[in-house]
């Protein structure tokens, strides 16, 4: 099976819904916080992918052949505090190396800033892993997703403090783990 064909098989197994436990560590602080995240994704229309690469003022590609979704989520927190979103998310594969397959990954709305971001992405076949880089203002988050099987994930969160342009990342401020099994 080629890489772009493992890759869209690893987007097929992500659609539909999801229930997630995940434990964040603030390393600026003496917390650990633990979450409960319900959530859904459904794949976008042709539509609904062109309005992500507009938002983005990405130039137009071939859409249809792009793995684009829609992901609701409802968080609640051990202390009670809840979050909700809603975004649309579009994967353009930009080249592939030793077969890793990388990119951009578009979102109509962030989840650190409320506006359109394009990050980052690179995708392991042998692994099964989609490794996301998004640079916020503040900080830069590293998020993987691994597809351990159809049903399971595994999720790993590193948040860098934003370094000045061209030099590396190294002073983490959030490291989050979660354990995602698809509910239906």
């Amino acid at each position: 099976m080629s890489t772009l064909s493992t890759f869209h098989q690893f987007f097929d197994h992500c659609v539909g819904s999801w229930k997630t436990e995940r434990t964040y560590h603030y390393l600026t602080q003496p917390l650990v916080e633990r979450s409960h995240t319900d959530f859904v994704i459904h794949p976008l229309t042709v539509e609904q992918k062109q309005t992500v690469l507009s938002d983005n003022q990405y130039e137009p590609t071939a859409v249809e052949a792009l793995p684009g979704f829609h992901l609701e989520f409802h968080t609640v927190s051990e202390t009670g505090e809840t979050v909700a979103q809603a975004l649309n998310m579009l994967f353009v594969p930009k080249g592939e190396a030793e077969t890793i397959l990388s990119g951009d990954y578009l979102r109509d709305r962030a989840y650190e800033e409320a506006r359109p971001i394009i990050s980052q992405f690179r995708f392991n076949p042998n692994t099964g892993e989609l490794l996301m880089k998004t640079y916020y203002t503040r900080v830069v988050s590293v998020d993987s997703i691994t597809l351990v099987n159809p049903r399971l994930r595994i999720r790993k969160i590193l948040n860098y403090r934003r370094p000045a342009e061209g030099e590396p990342l190294t002073d983490v401020v959030l490291v989050g783990f979660g354990v995602e099994q698809k509910a239906d």
